[in-house]
C-alpha cells in the first residue's frame, strides 16, 4: 500500500482528500496553521485556540461517519451570537480546551469522526503569517493577505510566519516515509506556501525519496498570481523549498464554461496558462487531462468567506486517479512510451 503525503489547507485539500480515500493507499494530509479568517478568526482572538477551520475540511474529507455527521461538522449557524460559526470549528476548539491542546483535542475528533487516514497539523506553534512587499509595507495575517489585491503589482520582498514555527514531528515522519507527496490545490499564498515556511518541512521534502506532485491550480488569484503561468507556479514552490523538488505537475486541460470563465474574469481571474513551447527543457513531467468538476458548487448563507470560495472546481475523482495513475508509473514504465 502506497504511503501518499499530500500538504495544503483549505478547499483544495479538501477536495483532494475527497477523492484519495476512496482508494487503496494510507493517507497522511499535513495542514496549513497559519488561517486566521472568518470563524477561525475568531475562535483565535476570544478562544486563544489553534485555528481549526483548515484541519475540520480535512477531517471531515476523510470521515468515514455517517452523512449527517459531515454535515453536522460543516454546519454554520445564520443568526444570533454564533452567526458564522461553523459547528465542527467549535467542536475542535471545545476539544482543544477540554483535552489540554490541540494535537490531543484533535485524537479524539479523529475518533469521533471515525477518520480514514492522518490529519496532521504541520505545526502544533500558535503563528501568524506575515508578508513584507517590496514598498515597505507589511501586511499581517493570511486574511488581510487573502484579501489584499496589488501583491504582484508591488511585489513580494518576504513571506514568513511570526514567531518562527516548529514542525510537528508527526509531519516529519509521514514525509520521511511518503512513496508520493502531493502539493496542492489551493491557495497559493495562503494555504499552499505557508506550509514550507514552518521550519523542517522543505527540508525534509527535499531529502525525501517520495515522488512530488504538484496539482496545478485552474484559476490564477486576482493579485496574487495574476499573471502566473504553470513554469511560475512550479519555479516559485521549488525556490521555497530549496531546490528543483518537483517530479509531475498536474494541469487540467479543459475549459469551464464560458460564462464561469467570463465571472471569474470580472475579477481578474484567468484560467492558468501553460504551453509546452514556454520552456525548452523542464526538470518536471506535465500531465494534462480533463480535471474539472461539473458539480454546482454552493456556499453556506452564513459563510463569511463564500466570497472568496472558488466556483471552478477539481473532480474528486478525476484527480484522485491522475495521482494514482502517477503512482503506479514505476511499475508500469516498461509499457509507457511517453510523457511530456
Amino acid at each position: 500500500m502506497k504511503n501518499i503525503v499530500t500538504i495544503g489547507g483549505g478547499t483544495g485539500s479538501f477536495v483532494l482528500l475527497s477523492g484519495l480515500k476512496r482508494h487503496p493507499v494510507s493517507l497522511s494530509a499535513i495542514v496549513s496553521m497559519a488561517d486566521d479568517g472568518g470563524s477561525t478568526g475568531v475562535l483565535r482572538d476570544e478562544l486563544g485556540v489553534l485555528p481549526p477551520g483548515d484541519i475540520r475540511q480535512c477531517l471531515v474529507a476523510l470521515s468515514d461517519s455517517s452523512d449527517e455527521m459531515r454535515q453536522l461538522m460543516n454546519y454554520r449557524f445564520e443568526r444570533g451570537a454564533l452567526k458564522g460559526h461553523s459547528f465542527g470549528n467549535l467542536l475542535l476548539g471545545a476539544l482543544e480546551k477540554i483535552n489540554g491542546g490541540f494535537l490531543a483535542g484533535l485524537k479524539e475528533a479523529v475518533k469521533i469522526l471515525n477518520v480514514k487516514g492522518e490529519v496532521i497539523p504541520v505545526t502544533a506553534d500558535a503563528v501568524n503569517l506575515f508578508l513584507d512587499l517590496k514598498n515597505g509595507k507589511t501586511i499581517k495575517g493570511e486574511a488581510a493577505i487573502n484579501r489584499n489585491s496589488m501583491l504582484e503589482n508591488i511585489g513580494i520582498r518576504r513571506l514568513y510566519l511570526k514567531p518562527r514555527a516548529r514542525a510537528n514531528e508527526h509531519a516529519l515522519e509521514r514525509i520521511k516515509k511518503a512513496d508520493i507527496i502531493v502539493i496542492g490545490p489551493g491557495n497559493f499564498y495562503c494555504s499552499i506556501i505557508p506550509n514550507l515556511l514552518v521550519d523542517g518541512i522543505a527540508d525534509a521534502i527535499r531529502a525525501s525519496k517520495a515522488t512530488v506532485i504538484f496539482n496545478c491550480n485552474l484559476v490564477n488569484k486576482n493579485g496574487h498570481t495574476e499573471r502566473f503561468t504553470l513554469d511560475d507556479y512550479v519555479d516559485t514552490i521549488n525556490e521555497y523549498l530549496g531546490g528543483s523538488r518537483i517530479d509531475f505537475v498536474i494541469f487540467n486541460g479543459k475549459k469551464p464554461s464560458k460564462a464561469l470563465v467570463q465571472k471569474y474574469g470580472k475579477k481578474h481571474e484567468f484560467l492558468v496558462p501553460f504551453k509546452k513551447e514556454d520552456r525548452a527543457e523542464r526538470k518536471y513531467k506535465v500531465i494534462v487531462t480533463d480535471l474539472l468538476s461539473t458539480a454546482l458548487q454552493k456556499y453556506a448563507k452564513a459563510d463569511k468567506l463564500a466570497k472568496y470560495r472558488a466556483f471552478i472546481r477539481h473532480d474528486v475523482e478525476k484527480l484522485a486517479k491522475i495521482i494514482m495513475f502517477i503512482s503506479e508509473i514505476e511499475e508500469n514504465k516498461d509499457i509507457i512510451q511517453k510523457i511530456i
